[in-house]
């Protein structure tokens, strides 16, 4: 069978001219590369050697806070000088659904400003950056899990988003933005005043985590039903298959996190409650959350020696993110229980972490080489 429907676009602007640069070709699926380089910060000081990698964790932190720039900027020139074209992506059936990517990113690199900018602007500019991007990343994030589904529902993506075998891992990128604000809110409890403030921000935590983990939960049985009644999506879509990774590490990481400071929000019984549900819940999920990499990194791989191959698209980026919920979520596991073996796993998930990293850098910087040479700009955003 010959699956189209992920791949057929609805009519968009013609490209700009070359001049236009990087505000007429930016999507919102270039901010995948934002939080794929800011979790390598957050995952290697995670680990349990993570003081020892603090330098290398901060360029990484750097780096993303470079590019949330640099992409932010371009992203608001579109809306500015090529808006029909930034609009064209509410209608995508592909590409709306990564408006959960941008609000990720603020959230990745604001929990990377809380663990390494006191070092650099000082503890008290720190939190207030921190505290504006989660702000700002969540109530994002929430408009993403509202309005994508919505569109989705009513038909707004175009009948092709309705195809029997239309579901792909990127439908993910809309709901999990909730998630990350639980797991990065978690830091910010500390800096919440005590009493009526940290508890409502606690309850809040929570209630992210659920809107994310039940429409996660929908959404990845679509995806396993879709695999196996209509086979593996085209080859430039397969790279989203890890996407599923993101919503079950970072809830296990969530879920911890957040039980670790509960107690300076809430009495007992209800704060050992809440830090043994880290656990309770946690473990099982990593675990359904390592079937799924060594899924995913079979069909990668199948895809890649297959005659057509795996070429290069911005869903390369789905090697890291995702990836790097796991090792925080193997090494908040490992905190919480003192298993070293689960220290283990989060150094070797990292070593997979920084591999795919690589790769989807690479890949990006070879692409983006080979369009300056064409008489158009990058058009990432309708090359899915």
């Amino acid at each position: 069978m010959t699956v189209t429907a992920p791949l057929r676009p609805v009519p968009a602007p013609a490209p700009a001219p070359a001049r236009a640069g990087l505000a007429a070709s930016v999507a919102p699926n270039w901010f995948a590369a934002v939080m794929g380089t800011g979790i390598v910060a957050t995952a290697a000081v995670a680990l349990p050697n993570g003081g020892e990698m603090r330098a290398f964790a901060t360029c990484a932190w750097l780096l993303a806070t470079a590019l949330l720039l640099l992409f932010a900027g371009a992203s608001a020139a579109q809306w500015i000088g090529h808006r029909a074209k930034a609009q064209a992506h509410h209608r995508h059936p592909v590409i709306a659904h990564f408006y959960g990517a941008p609000p990720m990113a603020l959230l990745t690199v604001g929990a990377g400003t809380l663990l390494f900018g006191d070092d650099l602007i000082g503890a008290r500019a720190a939190v207030t950056i921190a505290w504006t991007l989660w702000v700002l990343g969540t109530a994002l994030g929430l408009a993403s899990a509202f309005a994508v589904p919505y569109w989705h529902f009513t038909g707004a993506l175009g009948q092709a988003s309705r195809n029997p075998d239309a579901a792909f891992g990127g439908w993910l990128m809309s709901v999990v933005p909730p998630m990350v604000s639980a797991a990065t809110g978690a830091a910010l409890l500390p800096h919440t005043p005590a009493g009526q403030g940290r508890l409502t921000l606690l309850l809040a935590l929570y209630g992210l985590f659920g809107i994310s983990l039940i429409a996660s939960i929908v959404l990845i049985t679509q995806l396993w039903t879709r695999l196996v009644q209509h086979g593996l999506p085209p080859a430039r879509l397969v790279p989203t298959l890890w996407i599923v990774l993101g919503p079950l590490g970072q809830s296990a990481t969530a879920a911890n996190l957040i039980g670790r400071q509960a107690g300076t929000a809430i009495e007992d019984p209800y704060a050992t409650a809440l830090r043994a549900f880290g656990l309770v819940y946690g473990l099982p999920v990593l675990g359904f959350a390592l079937l799924w990499a060594a899924l995913a990194l079979a069909l990668t791989v199948r895809t890649a020696r297959s005659p057509q191959g795996l070429p290069f698209a911005p869903t390369w980026w789905a090697f890291t993110f995702p990836l790097g919920t796991c090792v925080t979520a193997a090494a908040a596991l490992g905190t919480a229980t003192g298993a070293v073996a689960l220290g283990w796993l989060a150094a070797f998930l990292f070593t997979g972490l920084l591999s795919g990293w690589l790769i989807a850098a690479v890949g990006s910087l070879n692409s983006l080489r080979a369009n300056s040479r064409k008489s158009a700009p990058p058009v990432w955003g309708y090359t899915i």
